[in-house]
C-alpha cells in the first residue's frame, strides 16, 4: 500500500483483514457512497464564509446554522464590517438567533476575521497548520474550510465521519477523530479524499444512524463488518 503509514496499526481492528483488502474494499465503499449520494457543487461559498459557517455550526443544527449563516452575512456583508463590529454585538446577534455557545462564538468570529485581516492580508489561509491558529477553528474546521472553502482533497471529520468509519472498519474503534482521518487518507484514492466527509454526512442522516441503523436497507451492508457483527456499538469510542 502507498500510502502505509507504520502509525496505523492493523491489530487494533476488531477482525483480520490486510492492508491490500481494507484498501480494496474502501474503494469500494467510497465509489457506491459517491453514487448514492452524489453532489453537484460541493463548495458552500468562499473560504471565509466557510469559516464562519464552521464556528456557527459547532453542535448546531444544520438548518439552524445554515439560516444564522445567511442572516448574519446580509447584516454584516464582509470580512472588514465583521472585524469593526463589537464583540458584544455580535455575540448578541447570535443569541438573538437561537446560537449556542453564543458567547464563545461571537468572540471567536470576531477575533479570527480580525487576525486573518491583519495576519493574513484578509486572506484566509489554505494551510492547515495557519487554519489551526485561528480563535474557534480546530483540525475538523479547518479540513472542512479546505475541502469546501478552497476545494482541496481534505477528510474532516465529525461524529458522522469517526462513527461510520469504524463501523465500516476503516478506522479502529477506539481511535481519536485525528486518527480516523490518518486511516482515511491512508486507504481512501486522494483525489476521492473531498467526498468522503460529504458522503459520510449524508449516509449517516438517512441509514447509519447513531442508535438503530437501517442495516437492511443499507447499500453497503455487504461490504460492512458492523452489519456482519464483526464491530459493535460498544466497541466504538
Amino acid at each position: 500500500m502507498a500510502r502505509e503509514s507504520k502509525s496505523l496499526d492493523l491489530s487494533a481492528f476488531t477482525f483480520d483483514e490486510s492492508w491490500d483488502e481494507k484498501r480494496i474494499r474502501a474503494g469500494k465503499i467510497v465509489e457506491i457512497l459517491m453514487k448514492t449520494y452524489p453532489r453537484e457543487r460541493l463548495l458552500i461559498g468562499d473560504p471565509y464564509r466557510t469559516l464562519i459557517h464552521c464556528i456557527i455550526s459547532q453542535r448546531m443544527r444544520d438548518e439552524v446554522t445554515y439560516r444564522v449563516w445567511e442572516e448574519l452575512f446580509k447584516k454584516y456583508r464582509d470580512i472588514e464590517t465583521i472585524a469593526s463590529t463589537p464583540v458584544e454585538e455580535m455575540q448578541d446577534f447570535l443569541r438573538k438567533h437561537g446560537v449556542g455557545l453564543w458567547k464563545t462564538k461571537g468572540e471567536w468570529i470576531v477575533k479570527a476575521s480580525r487576525i486573518i485581516l491583519e495576519r493574513y492580508n484578509g486572506r484566509v489561509p489554505d494551510d492547515i497548520h495557519e487554519l489551526m491558529k485561528l480563535p474557534g477553528i480546530g483540525r475538523k474546521c479547518a479540513n472542512i474550510v479546505l475541502a469546501y472553502g478552497f476545494g482541496k482533497q481534505a477528510i474532516p471529520v465529525d461524529t458522522h465521519v469517526n462513527r461510520i468509519s469504524k463501523r465500516l472498519g476503516l478506522a479502529p474503534p477506539k481511535v481519536p477523530p485525528e486518527k480516523v482521518e490518518e486511516y482515511l487518507k491512508g486507504l481512501v484514492p486522494k483525489d476521492k479524499w473531498i467526498y468522503v466527509n460529504h458522503a459520510m454526512v449524508d449516509h449517516g442522516k438517512n441509514i447509519c444512524k447513531p442508535i438503530k441503523p437501517k442495516c437492511s436497507e443499507c447499500p453497503l451492508r455487504e461490504l460492512c463488518p458492523y452489519a456482519k457483527g464483526l464491530v459493535k456499538d460498544e466497541d466504538i469510542k
